[in-house]
């Protein structure tokens, strides 16, 4: 499971929760002003305030004034939005889109459905959407600009060496034990009668938009993608390139208005309707149908897994190249199966491993491979993995030579900082920024 991904999807949930939380405590009592703005963008009272109780929720240890360090936090983000607009850094509503559906299907995963969300919260899933769209926007725009301002940074060997001799001996961190697994992952693939199935369940559909039912109507009916079929199934113009390329290939075949025949792609199968076309851009809408594996095909899946495991077991095959070949995990298949950390090492501190993999890994002997077992990816797909335990290191102080690749990271995130504060120093000199007068206490971006 991705770290990264899970903190920012609970990240999310945590301002829905703090949301809520002064929701109740406000009702109405406290008038919302503006503290901060940044050319045209604002921060509220109310947004600080919410920042502030994400904190608390954390349960952090506070240094100094905690809000004032928020607010600074809260007017870098704006200065960096403000900026990316006068640079013409953008970010499309569509990525926002798929973005928060990634989110809101883990969380609503999570909670167990829909239906235990909205009770949980008295909001509906379109309510909670429209209050993280331009949050996770905002989000999206300020990493890209991160990225922009920093993606040439490197650093070498000799400035990493530095950096780790520059740290006083008593403040060197210490790690908990940490373990390298890994996995081969295969999404079991649904077989050709089933397959069939869903070719005419399409062509089913397909003769009643003919008849007249609205493919909109029909799309938020049997759409099994969450995003776009709350649209009625429009997904917006897209690139050449962009899409799946039997997807694409069938939508540019067409005039506007004309349905395709069920189309393949590595998501499921397609009716697609073309809406317009400019160019090489293109906005088409379309119903989704993910075939199920039957029983018979998930216990091929684990057979052929099991052979996997046999070849590294008994012939020595390397585990790392049998999953560069055969994993289905996109995240870790480029890792020869194995998970990473932030920093991008293949060593995991044990708390940070999510339960399932804790609880995995808590029964075995290091070398050890499991036997092949159903499980649930990150997208809610239901796969079958088998998992590797290879290593395990004991808690211990940071060195070179067992932890590089972290000194490494923390090494360059410091250069990019330095890099950052630059960009910072000659930005607050091209945008407005007004910050109340009961902050001057806080020196915002003040040297």
């Amino acid at each position: 499971m991705n770290l990264k991904y899970i903190k920012s999807v609970l990240a999310a949930v945590t301002m829905l929760i703090c949301t809520q939380a002064m929701a109740q405590q406000d009702k109405g009592v406290v008038i919302d002003k503006i503290v901060a703005k940044v050319d045209d963008y604002i921060i509220l009272k109310s947004e600080l305030e919410k920042a502030y109780l994400e904190f608390l929720s954390r349960g952090e240890i506070a240094t100094g004034d905690v809000k004032c360090q928020i607010l600074e936090s809260l007017v870098i983000n704006k200065l960096m939005v403000a900026k990316a607009e006068i640079d013409s850094v953008e970010v499309m509503d569509i990525q926002v889109e798929q973005n928060l559906d990634q989110r809101m299907s883990y969380f609503i995963q999570q909670i167990g459905s829909e239906e235990k969300l909205e009770e949980i919260y008295n909001k509906t899933v379109a309510e909670f959407r429209e209050e993280l769209f331009d949050q996770i926007k905002e989000q999206m725009i300020v990493q890209k600009m991160q990225g922009v301002i920093s993606s040439d940074v490197s650093i070498t060997p000799a400035e990493v060496k530095k950096f780790f001799g520059k740290i006083p001996q008593d403040s060197l961190p210490y790690f908990s034990t940490e373990v390298t697994i890994g996995h081969i992952v295969k999404i079991p693939e649904p077989n050709d009668n089933r397959k069939d199935e869903v070719r005419l369940q399409l062509l089913d559909i397909k003769e009643r938009i003919q008849n007249g039912i609205d493919f909109g109507v029909l799309a938020q009916k049997y759409s099994m993608d969450p995003g776009s079929a709350r649209q009625g199934g429009e997904l917006g113009f897209f690139n050449r390139g962009e899409l799946a390329p039997e997807f694409e290939a069938a939508a540019l075949s067409m005039k506007p208005g004309e349905i395709s025949n069920p189309v393949e792609t590595q998501f499921g199968f397609h009716l697609i309707q073309l809406i317009e076309r400019r160019g090489n851009t293109y906005n088409s809408r379309h119903i989704l149908i993910i075939p199920k594996p039957s029983p018979s095909d998930i216990q091929e899946t684990k057979d052929f897994l099991d052979s996997l495991r046999t070849s590294i077991i008994r012939d020595s095959v390397r585990f790392d190249l049998l999953a560069k070949e055969h994993s289905d995990d996109k995240q870790t298949s480029g890792n020869g199966g194995y998970f990473s950390d932030a920093t991008g090492a293949m060593r995991i501190s044990v708390e940070e491993l999510d339960p399932t993999l804790f609880f995995t890994i808590d029964t075995m002997k290091v070398g050890e491979i499991t036997r092949p077992f159903e499980y649930k990816m990150d997208d809610g797909k239901g796969a079958v993995r088998i998992v590797y335990y290879k290593a395990k290191v004991p808690p211990h102080q940071a060195n070179l030579l067992e932890d590089y690749q972290k000194i490494r990271s923390a090494a360059l995130a410091n250069k990019r900082n330095g890099i950052m504060s630059d960009w910072f120093d000659g930005a607050k000199g091209e945008v407005y920024i007004n910050i109340e007068e009961e902050y001057d206490h806080c020196r915002i971006l003040v040297d």
